[in-house]
């Protein structure tokens, strides 16, 4: 974690638990030099220092917040019910549902109080942390240059697997 001068990202986690499930957002804002903080809180045992982070965030240069919650996971709402940033929530897998109680819980959002929510896989972790590099990107244009060569890295990526794949198949055929 980069240190809490200057972070523009708040990865917010609702247990000190989902810390190894979430980490994905982490290392995505790592890999784009974005710097981030993570606390721990809860929506339902500690609401009023959700609610004093959430309403302190602009001023103290956040840009994005990050919740990371399972179960009933009502830590986005309540950051989003105090403050005027975009908030991504990353539902937890749980034992009970996979995950899916959570998903729920983010994404069925009364009207005006929106939270953009992620999946519950492995990918959605780290598509949380890439849709803050977005969301960042629009007033950095370095941002805009980083994300520009990570799409054309996926490309080859893709490309490159896809010859692999061809040779194979090439090869299986001949044999």
């Amino acid at each position: 974690m980069i240190p809490q001068r200057d972070v523009w990202v708040g990865i917010v986690l609702g247990s000190a638990n989902d810390w190894p499930k979430v980490r994905g957002a982490a290392e995505v804002l790592d890999q784009f030099c974005v710097p981030y903080e993570v606390c721990v809180m809860s929506a339902h045992r500690t609401p009023e220092d959700v609610a004093e982070y959430a309403r302190r965030a602009v001023d103290r240069g956040l840009k994005v917040l990050l919740a990371a919650a399972g179960g009933a996971a009502h830590l986005a709402g309540v950051l989003a019910a105090h403050t005027i940033l975009p908030v991504i929530g990353i539902p937890v897998p749980t034992e009970l549902a996979g995950g899916l109680d959570s998903l729920l819980s983010m994404v069925q959002m009364p009207g005006d109080v929106p939270v953009a929510v992620v999946g519950t896989n492995s990918g959605g972790p780290r598509n949380a942390g890439l849709l803050a590099v977005q969301i960042l990107a629009l007033s950095r244009p370095d941002l805009q240059d980083k994300l520009r060569r990570f799409k054309q890295e996926l490309v080859e990526k893709v490309r490159a697997a896809h010859a692999a794949l061809q040779t194979q198949l090439g090869q299986a055929k001949t044999s």
